[in-house]
């Protein structure tokens, strides 16, 4: 059963509504992968049994015509600050442990009703904080590509399974890039989309006003096929959109003829990579062989969006995390003398480091004094980055950026300075603050073998001109394609 572990999402679907391999003959060759592939430390919580038992069940729906979805009976990963009912789910924190959700994300009951079976919960940056999956209370997630490195974050271990072939698509969330930039370094593609357009409840917030919830797969047609499936206005989010839904996989045409692919000459200047920006230029070559016109402009705001970010993250994030305390649930020391004692202990055994770091920031900005200074400032100028993303679309259809100014740092690099793993979110963290579509796919592989990213970034509402830009550079390349032990993946 080894070859369906090459198989797209949708190429499974196929197989398995054909009646060639069976939802349990799927789930089985999944867990055998997360088996061989365990050192990677993609999966916390792993949920086996129930699996088996949700495949068979699925099978016997979709013998009966009753499931008629394309990715019914496909397995996947989910994300561990995605609530699952009685599943782990524990943002890869101390302070969450034992924490098991009485309820299922709005997200999560989509693709129940669509069939879908989860092999469990995905490591990840603690509470989504850090780019590299090295804050996990678990330990870090090795990249499949090379395990001296990091898959990225904060949804690296849902990037990770991905490459390891160990699911066939999974669900990440991504507030400044962490949906985008894992993906990037495990040579998957991955979309952010615009905000509101999946409801985010169920979803543990970091940063409520950035948070959106979307998928990694092997390419931009599975990343479409579940969007069609988890968009839409939900009643428990008053900040989801009611949008269409259920079009962006029928829209794949690949046809990009006269569409304007916008190039920031400020996103490809200094700190980038050489050889990062060689593979994400050829993009636009491709897309310009397929009839789309280039035009490059200049994008000024680019060193603002990293402290930008940072304060209004901090700041969101230090109202978000109030309400782990020890009383309602998760962990709670021990010895403590009175309510304001339990806090403190607990708060201080069960965040990490990196998580109380952003707290500190968060609640300094916030503070008298500080929040004209820094907090007001900041949304100020999340203003005025919205109004230039806007400026550039009035002169292209989509912009074409890196995903990271290089490819997987080395385990143990970003953590050693902070500052340089905030400045890696350069590229990505713009998109979240103007709430904006953005897909991060493989376009090519550095000196040392490791996978790069290139971004698309489209307007508000853009998904199907991103996603099938995406495919259209998908059907000419194969990086795609390309297993982390160098085989073709299909």
């Amino acid at each position: 059963m080894k070859e369906i572990l090459n198989l797209t999402a949708l190429q499974l679907g196929a197989a398995i509504r054909k009646g060639e391999v069976s939802p349990v003959e799927a789930a089985r060759a999944a867990l055998e992968q997360i088996e061989a592939t365990k050192s990677d430390n993609a999966f916390v919580a792993l949920t086996a049994e129930a699996a088996l038992q949700r495949a068979e069940e699925v099978g016997k729906k979709i013998a009966a015509g009753e499931l008629t979805g394309p990715l019914a009976g496909v397995p996947l990963g989910i994300k561990d600050n995605i609530c699952t009912r009685g599943v782990s789910t524990t943002c890869a924190s101390k302070i969450l442990t034992g924490f098991e959700p009485p309820y299922n994300a709005t997200l999560v009951e989509k693709l129940d009703a669509l069939g879908a079976v989860s092999l469990g919960k995905l490591n990840m940056d603690e509470f989504a904080m850090g780019s590299t999956t090295e804050t996990s209370f678990y330990g870090p997630t090795h990249n499949p590509w090379d395990a001296g490195r990091v898959p990225g974050g904060s949804s690296g271990g849902a990037a990770a399974a991905v490459a390891a072939r160990s699911c066939w698509y999974a669900i990440g969330s991504d507030t400044g890039g962490s949906i985008r930039q894992p993906a990037a370094y495990c040579g998957v593609t991955g979309i952010k989309p615009t905000y509101g357009t999946v409801s985010r409840y169920g979803l543990i917030a970091y940063a409520s006003s950035l948070d959106q919830m979307g998928p990694l797969a092997r390419d931009a047609a599975d990343c479409a096929a579940v969007l069609d499936a988890v968009m839409g206005k939900d009643p428990r989010d008053g900040t989801s959109l009611d949008v269409p839904a259920g079009n962006l996989l029928a829209g794949l045409t690949g046809d990009v003829r006269g569409m304007k692919i916008g190039i920031p000459a400020d996103c490809f200047g200094d700190g980038l990579d050489p050889e990062v920006k060689k593979s994400v230029l050829a993009v636009a070559d491709v897309l310009r062989a397929r009839g789309a016109e280039i035009v490059e402009f200049t994008f000024p705001v680019m060193e603002y969006v990293v402290p930008t970010y940072y304060i209004i993250a901090a700041a969101e994030a230090s109202s978000n995390l109030s309400r782990f305390d020890g009383v309602k649930y998760g962990w709670r020391a021990e010895g403590y003398e009175d309510l304001t004692d339990l806090y403190n202990r607990t708060r201080t055994e069960g965040f990490g480091s990196e998580v109380k770091r952003r707290i500190l920031l968060g609640t300094f900005v916030l503070s008298s004094g500080y929040y004209d200074a820094y907090y007001k400032k900041a949304l100020q100028v999340k203003g005025l980055i919205k109004q230039a993303f806007d400026d550039a679309f009035g002169k292209c259809d989509l912009m074409l950026t890196p995903v990271a100014p290089t490819t997987a740092p080395r385990i143990g690099e970003s953590l050693s300075d902070p500052l340089q793993m905030y400045l890696s979110d350069i590229y990505t963290v713009s998109v979240n603050l103007a709430g904006l579509p953005g897909l991060s796919m493989p376009c090519g592989f550095d000196s040392k073998g490791m996978p790069i990213g290139a971004q698309l970034i489209g307007p508000a509402l853009g998904e199907a001109k991103v996603l099938n830009a995406a495919h259209a550079f998908q059907l000419d390349t194969d990086y795609h394609k390309q297993s982390p032990v160098g085989k073709e993946a299909r």
